[in-house]
C-alpha cells in the first residue's frame, strides 16, 4: 500500500524552508550594486564613443526612410488617383486611388529605403577610415562625404557629369 500525502487543493508539496544564514552576502552584493569591503573604487562599464555601430544606424536610417517614402508616396499617389480617375462611379475612384497610392508609395518608399542604405553605408566607411581626422574638430567630413558619394553613385548611371553635379547637390 502506498502512502501518497495528500495536500489542500492538491496543489503539491509546499515549497522546502531554506536556510539563508549560510549564504555569503559578499558574493552577492555587487549583483545588488553594493560595494565590497575590499574594493574601493567603483567598476565602470566600457563606454563606446563612436556610439551605435554601423548595421543599428543602417536599420534605423532605412525603416526610417523607407517608411516616410511610403507616406510621401502614398500622398502622391492619392492626389493622382483623384485626378486621373476615368469614371466618377465609387468603386472605379477607389480603385483607382488604391493603384495609384500602390504604385507611387512603393516606389517613393524603395527609393528612399536604398537612398538610406547607400548614404549610412558611405557614413560608416567615412567614420572608418577617420575622414574627421583630416577636417578637424569643427567640421565633421563624414556626413558630407556620404550625401556626396550617395548621389553620384544613385545617378551614376547617367553619365560622370550628372553623377558629380548630383553628388554635389
Amino acid at each position: 500500500m502506498s502512502q501518497r500525502k495528500d495536500f489542500e487543493g492538491d496543489a503539491g508539496a509546499p515549497l522546502p524552508d531554506f536556510n539563508v544564514g549560510n549564504i555569503d552576502l559578499t558574493t552577492v552584493a555587487p549583483a545588488y550594486g553594493l560595494a565590497n569591503k575590499g574594493q574601493q573604487q567603483p567598476d565602470y562599464l566600457d563606454y563606446d564613443q563612436k556610439g551605435r555601430g554601423i548595421v543599428v544606424t543602417m536599420f534605423a536610417n532605412t525603416g526610417m526612410s523607407y517608411l516616410l517614402g511610403i507616406g510621401v508616396g502614398g500622398l502622391i499617389g492619392l492626389r493622382e488617383g483623384l485626378v486621373h480617375t476615368p469614371s466618377s462611379r465609387f468603386r472605379v475612384k477607389l480603385n483607382s486611388i488604391l493603384n495609384h497610392c500602390g504604385r507611387h508609395g512603393s516606389m517613393w518608399g524603395n527609393t528612399t529605403g536604398v537612398v538610406a542604405i547607400m548614404y549610412s553605408l558611405f557614413e560608416g566607411a567615412a567614420d572608418h577610415y577617420e575622414l574627421d581626422s583630416y577636417t578637424g574638430p569643427l567640421q565633421p567630413a563624414s556626413p558630407a562625404f556620404a550625401a556626396f558619394m550617395t548621389g553620384a553613385t544613385f545617378y551614376s548611371s547617367a553619365g560622370p557629369r550628372v553623377a558629380a553635379l548630383a553628388g554635389s547637390i
